[in-house]
């Protein structure tokens, strides 16, 4: 069913997109192959892929350089997958548009599920009209767009403004993660300073309110050091 689905791998070191093909091969997607970052760019716009796998540490351009460009034409999912490990790298490639970052070395299940989640968001906001009033839901929880409630197992949770906007637009990126300064910027505005204790105050009494554990969360993921991730949909 996967073999319409187009993959484009960026990766120069040969055994590295050798595993990956194999993976993605025997799942059933079709594999686009490439080693530098121009080849790169070049299958980008001529074949079409539904989902880019890119490698940051490219013998030719920077992978970052790679994102900022397909953004400037295109939405589709951009996955990282890089040794680099450092949490202002994952900031960096989020913040330029990738849309999940994973370092390696990574399994066959994480690769697998990240893919699965990234184009699943992918064909919803291009085929769903209705995305932007579908209500979320997820293990008990829903939250409705368009009467601007949230409740848990069918009873309300009572949100302030802003935990709700927080909130909301996790789930309407569910299954991504968002950067502290994105939510920042789109919770407390473009010039509001980069001050994640705000945000982690705001996050604290979010998760008191729909979390059964606080402490285990089961719908909103901590990124140490670099932002959060709703759980996808049912």
């Amino acid at each position: 069913m996967n073999q319409t689905v187009k993959i484009l791998v960026i990766e120069d070191e040969k055994n590295i997109l050798s595993f990956i093909t194999s993976v993605l091969s025997s799942s059933h997607y079709q594999v686009i192959p490439a080693s530098t970052g121009a080849q790169g760019l070049s299958l980008a716009s001529s074949q079409c892929p539904d989902l880019i796998l890119l490698d940051l540490g490219l013998p030719d351009i920077d992978g970052m350089e790679i994102i900022e460009k397909i953004r400037e034409w295109s939405s589709l999912p951009i996955l990282v997958i890089s040794a680099r490990a450092l949490e202002e790298d994952k900031v960096q490639a989020l913040d330029a548009g990738a849309d999940d970052y994973i370092t390696k070395p990574f399994g066959n299940s994480e690769l697998l599920a990240r893919i699965r989640t990234a184009l699943r968001h992918s064909s919803r906001m291009q085929t769903d009209d209705g995305l932007a009033d579908r209500p979320y839901r997820s293990k008990g929880l829903l939250i409705d767009f368009e009467k601007r409630i949230v409740s848990r197992d069918g009873k309300e949770i009572h949100l302030t403004q802003n935990e709700y906007k927080i909130v909301a637009l996790l789930a309407r990126n569910c299954g991504r993660v968002l950067t502290y300064d994105r939510l920042i910027e789109h919770i407390w505005g473009p010039y509001s300073e980069n001050d994640n204790t705000i945000l982690r105050v705001n996050m604290a009494n979010i998760r008191r309110k729909i979390e059964p554990n606080p402490a285990e969360p089961i719908y909103i993921f901590t990124e140490v050091g670099v932002g959060y991730r709703m759980a996808d949909e049912d």
